[in-house]
């Protein structure tokens, strides 16, 4: 069991919390997740590792309150105990000099890309974040990711923060002024597969953090399969980072809709 440290809304029903992970924290990197499961007979869940401190032994998770599960483990308190806390798991993010990176998040999709920000800014290269929300309210991690950052760009649906407009207008805002070696994307299957659809007309190398149904998260169970460059793929083992002008999203988007 791991005990939760400490808990801070980021919104109304986004939640930051810092668990208690030592192993975890001590051997993750940019691109792990974890699996979280909250009681003896409660859903496992995957949750990308937002942040660690391995002098603390701890590590960050950032929870989206949108359904049951989520709810239980949103509605835990410092002091709580999380009852199985797996990971890491995937395969961690390529972190090399590029150059100039774009990374780009939407929604909740801003947790886990933050540790890419750290890990991309840290090895040279120049950074620039565009962070993607409905309204102002939802916009998380702004401070952190200027902290690790260039530039950060950020695009709410109604205007009311930022620049009026999707992900993909402050994408290529960047894309039409300037070169750019990598961008790498999370944040809803539509929104990642629109991101595709801009980078490629640009030539720009894409990574996309991809967000189907996992269960077992050891790849036997097959749920969340995909289809990259025409071959059948597992995201618990041999992602979530693939290259999004290889991911079939429509396939994806019907497979989510579908569960």
């Amino acid at each position: 069991m791991n005990k939760i440290v400490s808990k801070e809304y980021l919104s109304e029903k986004v939640v930051k919390f810092v668990v208690e992970a030592p192993r975890i924290a001590k051997s993750r990197r940019a691109g792990h997740f974890v699996i979280v499961r909250v009681g003896e007979r409660g859903e496992r869940v995957p949750y990308t590792i937002a942040d660690s401190d391995v002098e603390a032994g701890t590590i960050t998770l950032v929870v989206q309150n949108v359904g049951i599960s989520s709810g239980k483990l949103a509605a835990l308190e410092p002091g709580d105990y999380i009852t199985d806390v797996v990971g890491p798991l995937g395969q961690a993010t390529e972190i090399k000099k590029y150059g100039t990176v774009i990374c780009a998040g939407g929604g909740v999709g801003v947790a886990p890309i933050y540790p890419i920000v750290q890990a991309m800014h840290e090895a040279g290269n120049r950074v620039i974040v565009v962070l993607a929300a409905r309204t102002k309210e939802l916009v998380i991690l702004e401070e952190e990711m200027r902290q690790h950052s260039d530039e950060v760009i950020i695009m709410t649906d109604d205007g009311s923060y930022g620049k009026k407009g999707l992900v993909t207008s402050g994408i290529e805002e960047v894309l039409k002024r300037e070169q750019v070696d990598l961008c790498v994307t999370i944040g809803p299957a539509i929104m990642m597969k629109f991101v595709a659809e801009l980078t490629r007309k640009y030539g720009v190398r894409t990574l996309a953090s991809l967000n189907t149904i996992m269960v077992d998260g050891t790849g036997m169970c097959g749920a969340c399969r995909v289809t990259v460059g025409g071959e059948t793929k597992f995201v618990c083992v041999d992602g979530p980072e693939f290259d999004a002008h290889q991911v079939d999203f429509d396939e994806m988007l019907r497979r989510l809709k579908a569960n």
